[in-house]
């Protein structure tokens, strides 16, 4: 019985592991896909800005 308790922790932590990994990917893409694309290219155009405004700032 040795061998069962040996085995058990990671047979456990694998199921565990194969869940993740369908949960992440099941998430990627699909109807919220867009919404979270918007909000990356807004974040990053945000912080172009600011980087482009501080610099024309400095210049004058």
């Amino acid at each position: 019985m040795d061998y069962v308790s040996a085995l058990v922790p990671p047979v456990v932590m694998a199921v565990f592991f194969i869940g993740l990994i369908r949960v992440i990917v099941k998430t990627q893409g699909g109807a919220n896909k867009a919404k979270e694309d918007a909000a990356v290219d807004a974040a990053l155009a945000r912080a172009e800005g600011a980087k482009q405004a501080s610099g024309s700032a400095g210049d004058a």
